[in-house]
């Protein structure tokens, strides 16, 4: 592969604060939802495992008196830090996010957070009673129009233009539901259920001020826009924040169909994290159009500075990236073989990129290599697979015995053996094994043989 040149980042719009003063307005939104987030994560000790749903929080009273806000707050700021990626669920349990270890430090992950909030403006606020869930769907599709124009009007504009707007493209959504191709029709020899002139319990537009409001509202609250009573007549004005918001959605517009998921723009942690859910085939072309569009030897280095951080399903995506990136890169990977984390997928990485049959390269590890990556595939699993697949990796083992694992895991020193063992344990069936985990996990908290 030859070097590319990277293709030059959009500008944002003239008048578009810097990204440190953008996230010291995200900080701000936010504020309350980091506070409560840390005060749960301390309150529920070191694991912070803070049960999820009503829960989430150990004591409303005790949060507020703690924080000096109201119940209503507390709940309020504890789903804008769910939205946010401050805290994640795991099952019927919640952690702190990684969103919340670098919130003081990161800009990029405090922005990232705030785009979360911003998508789901939707869940801030709920609904008026009493009108239909289509027309909700209705609205919160076409509110990306109503936020183009406030963009492109730069400048305040009044809610009434904005409910014609509104009115306009829901009109336009309703119509292209009810088109039905020609040939189609033809082809089974039916007619249209419905027609744009003749819709079938499709809600009117009598509701759509209040819907306005609504959707204004939500995102006033997630600090995209605000709203003035003004002299003559109300109207909304984009915040920095959403200004710059709405030009971020329209740029991934623009760059989505470079790459065949749109990620080619993305950061490599990003860009992983889309390819999470695809087939090898198609994570490999989105791997192929990322690496195309910067240079090698940035891209390498991103790739790995994404393999040592501390999600174990990333480092084995990180490689599988690498592997497209093939010679380039066998420098950089060879010399990571000395990193203990790193060691076995380079030791793989390298064996396969000599030659090996992927199935055969696993013998190029030692044993107690190959039980630092099956205890780091398992956390990778308990971290964003199903119970199920956790108890199928049990028989991927290169031991025998289930004791015999376990005490060549508890040898290894992997820093997520005892929250895999919970994992496991808490996943598999058995009630025998899943005791002897069980125990496994115990002695390795406290430092047991």
């Amino acid at each position: 592969m030859t070097t590319r040149r990277t293709r030059p980042a959009p500008r944002p719009p003239e008048g578009t604060p810097p990204r440190a003063e953008l996230a010291r307005q995200a900080r701000q939104v936010l504020a309350d939802a980091v506070r409560i987030a840390r005060w749960a994560a301390v309150e529920r000790g070191p694991e912070a495992a803070l049960r999820a749903g009503p829960e989430a929080v150990t004591s409303e009273e005790r949060a507020a008196a703690a924080l000096d806000l109201t119940p209503g707050q507390i709940r309020a700021g504890w789903d804008r830090a769910r939205l946010a990626g401050l805290v994640e669920l795991h099952g019927d349990t919640a952690r702190p996010g990684w969103r919340l270890h670098a919130w003081d430090r990161d800009d990029s992950a405090v922005l990232r957070g705030w785009v979360a909030l911003f998508d789901a403006w939707s869940l801030v606020h709920p609904a008026p009673e009493g009108v239909a869930p289509s027309a909700v769907a209705e609205v919160v599709e076409a509110v990306p129009q109503v936020l183009s124009l406030l963009q492109l009007s730069q400048g305040p504009v009044l809610v009434p233009a904005l409910l014609d707007l509104l009115g306009q493209r829901v009109e336009e959504l309703r119509e292209e539901r009810c088109e039905v191709p020609a040939t189609e029709q033809a082809a089974t020899g039916s007619e249209p259920a419905t027609t744009a002139h003749e819709p079938q319990d499709t809600p009117g537009t009598d509701g759509l001020p209040a819907l306005l409001d609504w959707a204004l509202e939500g995102l006033a609250a997630v600090g995209a826009l605000t709203l003035d009573p003004g002299a003559d007549a109300r109207h909304a004005t984009l915040t920095p924040l959403g200004n710059w918001a709405v030009w971020v959605k329209l740029e991934q517009i623009c760059v989505a169909a470079q790459s065949p998921a749109g990620n080619i723009e993305q950061s490599a942690e990003d860009m992983l994290r889309g390819c999470a859910r695809l087939t090898p085939g198609p994570a490999r072309a989105e791997y192929r159009a990322w690496l195309a569009a910067r240079t090698l030897s940035s891209a390498v280095a991103e790739l790995l500075a994404v393999a040592r951080g501390e999600d174990a399903l990333l480092r084995g995506l990180a490689f599988e990236a690498l592997r497209v990136v093939g010679a380039p890169a066998e420098a950089e990977v060879r010399a990571t073989v000395a990193e203990p984390s790193l060691r076995p997928y380079a030791l793989l990485w390298l064996a396969e990129y000599e030659g090996a049959d992927p199935d055969d390269a696993q013998e190029v590890l030692t044993r107690e290599e190959a039980t630092w990556l099956w205890v780091d595939t398992a956390a990778a699993v308990a971290d964003h697979g199903e119970s199920e697949l956790l108890v199928r990796h049990l028989e991927s083992a290169v031991q025998g015995t289930v004791p015999a694992l376990l005490d060549e895991v508890r040898a290894v020193g992997h820093p997520r053996t005892v929250q895999v063992l919970v994992a496991l344990a808490a996943a598999h069936p058995d009630p025998a094994l899943s005791k002897a985990v069980r125990r496994a996990a115990f002695q390795v908290h406290t430092g047991g043989a």
